[in-house]
């Protein structure tokens, strides 16, 4: 378990160094196949006939503990994760927008994209069963020996997947510089690997026993479910970048509604907004190497699970097998094939123009499922302010962000003509890094003919 975090956390901070991704940019008076990934009806309002995406690349990690300089220099990542008294929470997001394509006519836009995405969650983890079973200590309290109630669930996970979509938005209404339009894009996706712990309605006590850090009168249900090569290993990175090598397996869809307002004498953008449902769907995992098993566990008083003979393994197969050993683990369900919901949410938005070049906006995402459901792939609610300057070649903006995970964090960033890069947090990193607990990154090149 600890090496799984590590590697989430190598993967998607130390790459890049970067929830929202494309902070700022992707709500951009410049629009591009970009904008409508988050809103499909965005692709109306694309300025040219054929409009390309080259490459777009952004890296998201967020927790609630740790602060920028503590997240990136720590030689103590593991104790300071579960430090405190909240229990631990860390998202961590890679994506990649390919080669993609989009075609308008008169009031039609149509479109091709593809995208491969990681994601890796520690969803509220206890911190002194997390302490006990990645730093092998135990809590400081009674005599080191300590009562968990955790009325929550438990959760890590990673997983990745593609996806190759197909985009179609059309104008509805046009009158005097105000236009409608709505948009719908339908994803195919393609699986890539797969991995979940998870603990629910977790009781026990962590006490030492025989020098050895151990669980005792417990009880929990357990799940364990691996799709892949990140079954075989979760810390390789390498593992985290499987995005099209299983077939087609699910699918999902974004569908969205767009207001926009022109300036009459000049084309300028006076208002532009929308609203849109994103990420509506789920897939499954056929691969040869799944499996989704649930247990009961049951360590009566006096009776212990030795927590520190976890610690450092790397094969979630070699976890359940431990556990299945000691003996205290009942099978409660078991299964091959499993499916896994994407991460839905509700998108809002608005950019307005103040004054000549100058524009502000704000963006909220809110997720439509909770993260602790055990088939669920975890997102964060967020809300951000934009303020730009925008000309049709240049462009840059703030990005004031306030997050569920990591609270507030202020980014910059800039586009010039197609090429634009950015971070949602470099501004708190540099200023306030003890207290930013957010680090993320974007770049991307585009063009239209």
């Amino acid at each position: 378990m600890k090496r799984f975090i590590i590697a989430a956390i190598v993967l998607c901070a130390g790459s890049i160094q970067a929830q929202e991704h494309f902070a700022g940019i992707a709500t951009s008076q410049s629009t591009g196949i970009l904008n409508g990934t988050t809103n499909p009806a965005e692709f109306v309002n694309l300025p040219n006939q054929y409009s390309f995406n080259v490459l777009s690349v952004s890296a998201y990690m967020s927790n609630n503990k740790m602060g920028f300089n503590e997240l990136i220099h720590s030689d103590n990542f593991e104790e300071a994760i579960f430090s405190g008294n909240k229990p631990a929470s860390i998202r961590a997001d890679f994506e990649i927008l390919g080669p993609s394509f989009a075609y308008k006519m008169d009031k039609w836009a149509f479109v091709i994209t593809t995208c491969g995405k990681t994601k890796a969650n520690i969803v509220d983890i206890n911190n002194d069963l997390g302490n006990a079973i990645v730093n092998g200590i135990a809590p400081e309290s009674v005599e080191n020996i300590a009562g968990i109630l955790a009325d929550y669930n438990q959760k890590a996970t990673a997983t990745t997947w593609g996806e190759i979509g197909f985009g179609v938005a059309r104008e509805l209404l046009s009158m005097d510089g105000h236009t409608l339009n709505a948009g719908a894009t339908f994803k195919i996706l393609f699986p890539g690997t797969y991995v979940r712990m998870s603990a629910s309605d977790f009781r026990g006590t962590i006490t030492v026993e025989n020098g050895t850090v151990a669980l005792t009168d417990a009880s929990t249900n357990i799940s364990f479910a691996y799709s892949g090569s990140l079954a075989d290993n979760f810390t390789d990175s390498t593992n985290f970048t499987n995005y099209f090598g299983n077939g087609p397996s699910g699918f999902s869809m974004n569908i969205g509604v767009n207001y926009n307002w022109k300036d009459a004498d000049d084309n300028r953008k006076i208002i532009n907004a929308g609203l849109a449902f994103r990420n509506i769907g789920s897939m499954t995992y056929k691969d040869s190497n799944n499996q989704s098993n649930s247990y009961m566990v049951n360590i009566p008083a006096g009776q212990y699970l030795d927590l520190e003979q976890f610690s450092g393994d790397s094969d979630i197969k070699e976890i359940e097998q431990k556990l299945i050993q000691s003996g205290f683990a009942q099978i409660a369900h078991q299964n091959t094939d499993f499916k896994v919901k994407l991460p839905a949410t509700f998108a809002l938005y608005a950019d307005v123009n103040v004054y000549n070049n100058w524009y502000i906006g704000a963006y909220t995402q809110q997720k439509l499922s909770q993260d602790y459901e055990e088939t669920q792939i975890a997102v964060q609610n967020i809300f951000t302010v934009t303020p730009r300057y925008a000309t049709e070649d240049f462009e840059v903006f703030l990005a004031l962000s306030d997050t569920e995970i990591s609270g507030f964090a202020a980014g910059v960033g800039t586009r010039y003509k197609g090429f634009y890069i950015g971070s949602g947090s470099l501004i708190t990193a540099i200023f306030n890094n003890s207290n930013t607990h957010q680090a993320d990154a974007y770049a991307g090149f585009r063009f239209s003919l």
